[in-house]
């Protein structure tokens, strides 16, 4: 079953190599109407991809200001009458009061846009273009640069 210049329908038809390329003819980027029609397009392209990589990192440095925020709350909390720390029945869920239950679901949602964003940014490597792949490792790097205020080793699933 070969996968080059799959049909989908109305509009241009797309490339969908399995193989690394530098090619650019039929390229479609996860959608078939982010289709590669010319040099400019490519160029406008690589722009967007090298964007939305950075954006990861800007989400994954709100993510992590926000737990050290929230972590901070917590530490700040005085003990219970038995002399127990009040953060660790917060976090066990036990006598958790809104504002704790607002900062659980607030965190939840944030890894879920992390997960879904790393999934997406693995999905633009995976059209096995050279030039979409470099563009993912230059936003990731603009990305470091601009947000990543933390070591790079903490990562979420594909990137």
């Amino acid at each position: 079953m070969g996968h080059g210049g799959m049909d989908m329908g109305d509009g241009p038809m797309c490339n969908m190599n399995m193989l690394f390329t530098w090619d650019t003819t039929n390229l479609c980027i996860i959608f078939h109407w982010w289709h590669i029609s010319s040099t400019f397009t490519l160029l406008i392209s690589l722009v967007a991809v090298a964007l939305l990589t950075a954006g990861y990192e800007l989400v994954r440095e709100i993510s992590r200001r926000y737990e050290m925020s929230s972590a901070e709350y917590v530490n700040s909390l005085p003990t219970d009458d038995d002399g127990h720390e009040r953060s660790s029945l917060l976090w066990s869920g036990k006598g958790q009061g809104q504002q704790e239950k607002k900062a659980r679901l607030v965190k939840a949602v944030l890894y879920a846009v992390q997960v879904f964003y790393s999934f997406f940014i693995m999905l633009l490597f995976m059209t096995y273009n050279g030039w979409v792949m470099l563009a993912v490792a230059i936003g990731a790097f603009i990305g470091y640069l601009g947000f990543g205020n933390s070591s790079p080793t903490k990562s979420v699933a594909c990137h």
